[in-house]
């Protein structure tokens, strides 16, 4: 199978790893693989499916396709990549540690992927559970489900939202997955189509569009958000850890809210997601206070 290429330049600083980062779920995610200067990634476009290599260069990013939807991911590959848009904006008078973390990440930039989808389901396998737990499903739900992708990079392709919204809830099971998150999966795919239109709209309409879905609140939303629409603002409220982060490193409280947490990012209004992923890099931790969550085990139910 023959490789489209391509090389997109850069406007400023730039992280590929660190940029894409979110868009794997875990460490043996069989979609996508993040190192330092390259990143693999199958995806599913409206040609068809595809494989996208970027490696990072001296003269910027080379991107390599696979696929029927290979010059769909290069002609968006500047997108992906979240290039197009502006580096760090110039910020008055920042936390002392959010300004160093700034100047360190400025490479950091925002990834809209437009595949609303791909970053949808995985998010909800991360409701109520552990990463550990969710990462695992969906590796297990994209090798059972999935199918191989297109090129010489032994990545599978997620499997389609039409092929999800017909799997039966209780084929979920085996993969760790209850009823609850199945269903939810279930009935996003089912309204796939309008779902994925959330890309071409603005973040409040596209928020309201992820959120009339039963089962898809807030931080579902905020996640989908900040890798598949480029919403440098979005922030995953109703996360367990992130307000406690936010509040210890901007405020030295132990102890935070969502209320608090936007309180605190206000300064930074535009680009609150940005600052608050930074936070979550390399900002100092909390002291942990009470045991971690126990792993459950939802397919030996």
């Amino acid at each position: 199978m023959s490789v489209k290429t391509r090389l997109v330049r850069p406007d400023g600083p730039f992280d590929l790893a660190l940029t894409l980062a979110p868009l794997r779920r875990g460490p043996h995610d069989p979609a996508t693989q993040v190192a330092r200067d390259l990143v693999s990634r199958a995806t599913r476009t409206s040609d068809g499916p595809a494989t996208v290599l970027m490696t990072q260069v001296p003269s910027g990013v080379e991107v390599q396709a696979w696929g029927p939807g290979a010059d769909w991911s290069l002609q968006h590959a500047p997108s992906a990549l979240g290039l197009g848009g502006t580096p760090w904006p110039e910020i008055e008078a920042p936390h002392p540690i959010v300004s160093a973390l700034l100047r360190r990440f400025g490479g950091l930039r925002v990834p809209r992927s437009l595949a609303v989808m791909e970053a949808l389901v995985p998010s909800i396998l991360e409701q109520k559970v552990t990463g550990l737990e969710a990462h695992d499903s969906y590796r297990r739900l994209v090798l059972r489900h999935g199918e191989p992708a297109p090129g010489p990079l032994g990545l599978f392709v997620p499997p389609s939202p039409q092929y999800l919204a017909a799997l039966p809830y209780y084929e979920f099971h085996p993969l760790g997955v209850e009823r609850k998150r199945a269903e939810t999966i279930r009935r996003a795919c089912s309204q796939a189509n309008g779902l994925e239109e959330a890309a071409q709209l603005d973040p409040t309409s596209a928020h309201q569009r992820l959120t009339a879905i039963p089962g898809i609140g807030r931080w579902t939303a905020a996640e989908v958000a900040r890798v598949a629409l480029g919403d440098a603002d979005a922030v995953s409220l109703g996360d367990y850890n992130l307000p406690h982060l936010v509040s210890w490193v901007l405020a030295g409280e132990r102890r935070g809210s969502d209320e608090r947490m936007l309180e605190l990012l206000e300064p930074y209004l535009g680009q609150r997601g940005r600052v608050a992923r930074i936070l979550e890099i390399a900002g100092p931790r909390p002291p942990r206070r009470g045991p971690r969550h126990r792993l459950r085990h939802i397919e030996r139910i």
